[in-house]
């Protein structure tokens, strides 16, 4: 059984930690894959810059070879014409295999392989190719790519009409030598106004590719900023709370220690500490106790259960604070037992006291279940003015008094006289007081 609840105890502690964890770990995780797509968009942004650079020079350079060979007839110019031609047939040859359906992805990096990509970046050129070839600026970008198409196919054609021309030696018609060269010149201007435009766009692109995704990070940063902040500030509301219902809890258990949990009055521990600080006031004044014991409870209890007793004594509770003052002190000892302590009292005014109390008690009528009891109570008075007393001894001469009143009758106040050394009745020393 024990193990079981350690092992529960475990587990739930496991995923709560989870549970605080994982919006951390997912915006994490979210973080890192924005910024490898991040990375890996403007590693293939870059290729293909890199690779309209190749694109680019080697057509330049296979018109100029071309036009070293129309002139000069030497064959290692025209193998170093089919070289340069190769690289943008080899790119238009992977365009074409990225356009089919299904899409040939082999052909594709064969072909981009040929327009002299590096290894590496083939893969990213064509997913880059493949996926987002819709977007605007890569749009555009394959649209001047495509435009020069043609041009690459008249300058193959002219290659090979100009080579079957020289087989047979150099040119000697000028006009023909200056139609053919004007044109490679034609060609030439051609390629660069789309190389241009095909650069052009490839920076504005990469460029609003590089102010998107960096706003998407920084929205990501501010995201898991606010996300921790949210989270340390739940955490510490958490705490708090957890700080005041452990406060909460320990007022309740103070509380309980020192009260009683039927009445809600102070419970002896509780009567007996305060009472202990009052003798050891001794600059404090005069001081009254007085204990309280029922004389009907019992029968109450007995004939109407314990439900009825309760309640009885939840009344005289309440009766007996009424009319205190702030510092006065009322208690249940125990049982049908209460006790007084009246800070600052006369030995008249504790009298008084009493004597109302038990008048109001008197006039008290309990009724239960169609049953009507008379309730009174025995009183025993001490009045304290020497503090060098003990509590033991304090508590003792009001608790004779109290047992006095018992046995003179009940339903009466009986004064404890310590310079006489007797026990009084309350009437008798009210007309003392008068007289």
């Amino acid at each position: 059984m024990f193990r079981r609840t350690a092992t529960s105890a475990k587990g739930h502690s496991f995923l709560h930690v989870i549970k605080l964890v994982s919006p951390f770990v997912m915006v994490v995780v979210l973080q890192a894959a924005i910024a490898g797509f991040s990375l890996e968009v403007m590693s293939s942004v870059r290729a293909y810059v890199a690779g309209e650079a190749l694109w680019s020079r080697s057509q330049k350079n296979a018109v100029y070879f071309l036009n070293l060979y129309l002139h000069s007839g030497e064959a290692s110019q025209f193998t170093q014409y089919q070289a340069s031609l190769a690289v943008p047939i080899g790119d238009e040859f992977a365009r074409w295999a990225l356009e089919r359906d299904p899409v040939d992805v082999e052909a594709a990096r064969i072909g981009l392989l040929q327009g002299g990509n590096h290894p590496d970046d083939v893969p990213g050129l064509i997913w880059l190719y493949r996926y987002f070839g819709h977007v605007s600026f890569l749009q555009d970008a394959i649209r001047e790519w495509a435009a020069t198409d043609p041009m690459l196919l008249e300058l193959s054609i002219f290659g090979e009409v100009i080579r079957s021309e020289l087989e047979n030696g150099p040119i000697q018609d000028d006009g023909r030598l200056a139609f053919l060269s004007s044109r490679l010149s034609e060609l030439n201007a051609q390629f660069t106004v789309h190389a241009n435009r095909f650069s052009t766009v490839l920076g504005e692109g990469s460029r609003a590719i590089k102010v998107t995704l960096t706003c998407i990070n920084i929205v990501t940063a501010a995201t898991l900023i606010l996300l921790l902040i949210w989270h340390t500030r739940q955490l510490v509301l958490q705490r708090q709370a957890f700080e005041n219902a452990l406060c909460a809890e320990k007022e309740r258990l103070a509380w309980q220690a020192s009260h009683d949990s039927l009445t809600g009055l102070s419970n002896r521990r509780a009567f007996e500490a305060r009472l202990q600080s009052e003798l050891d006031n001794a600059a404090a004044g005069a001081l009254g106790l007085i204990l309280l014991d029922l004389d009907q409870f019992k029968s109450v209890n007995d004939s109407c259960g314990h439900l009825a007793g309760d309640r009885l004594l939840r009344e005289v509770s309440r009766l007996l604070q009424q009319n205190r003052h702030e510092h006065d002190l009322v208690a249940r000892l125990g049982g049908d037992e209460f006790g007084l302590i009246l800070p600052q009292c006369s030995p008249f005014d504790a009298v008084d006291i009493a004597e109302q109390l038990r008048r109001s008690l008197e006039l008290l009528s309990f009724a239960w279940d169609d049953r009507c009891f008379a309730v009174t109570a025995s009183i025993g008075v001490t009045c304290i003015a020497d503090r060098n007393i003990t509590l033991e001894d304090a508590m003792r001469r009001a608790d004779a008094a109290c047992y006095r009143a018992k046995e003179m009758g009940r339903n009466r106040v009986q004064v404890e006289s310590k310079s006489s050394g007797a026990v009084a009745a309350a009437p008798r020393l009210r007309e003392a007081a008068r007289a």
